[in-house]
């Protein structure tokens, strides 16, 4: 089991090429693939602003992740809300601070390409 951060996600959804090869291989090897549910809604509000642009619709790109056997997304809960607070990192952008704390309360690897979660949590894959 895997945690998949956001930018990681839009790289294996649609430029699975900007995936480094050991990000590749790591997704590619996974029984299971969590999306933290702030995913969508950082895409979501990315794509409303206009910052973003998929080749879908939110919903198709949810109802497409759906349909993938291995893709599990983890709701925030009470639980991750109170880790996301407890963590001893200054990052002030919430989806980051709760895909970090989906990732430590499951115990597990983290994918992203992003240099301040790799800092902060060892436990991240790029």
């Amino acid at each position: 089991m895997i945690v998949l951060d956001t930018s990681t996600l839009l790289f294996y959804l649609f430029e699975p090429e900007d995936l480094s090869l050991t990000a590749a291989a790591t997704i590619d090897r996974a029984d299971q693939l969590i999306i933290s549910a702030i995913s969508i809604w950082e895409i979501a509000l990315k794509v409303k602003k206009a910052k973003l642009s998929i080749p879908l619709s939110v919903v198709e790109m949810v109802q497409l992740l759906q349909r993938t056997k291995k893709m599990r997304f983890r709701s925030v809960d009470v639980e991750i809300w109170l880790e996301n607070v407890s963590l001893e990192w200054h990052h002030k952008d919430p989806a980051d601070r709760t895909i970090v704390a989906t990732a430590r309360l499951l115990a597990c690897p983290l994918v992203t390409s992003d240099q301040e979660i790799k800092t902060f949590y060892h436990q991240s894959i790029w």
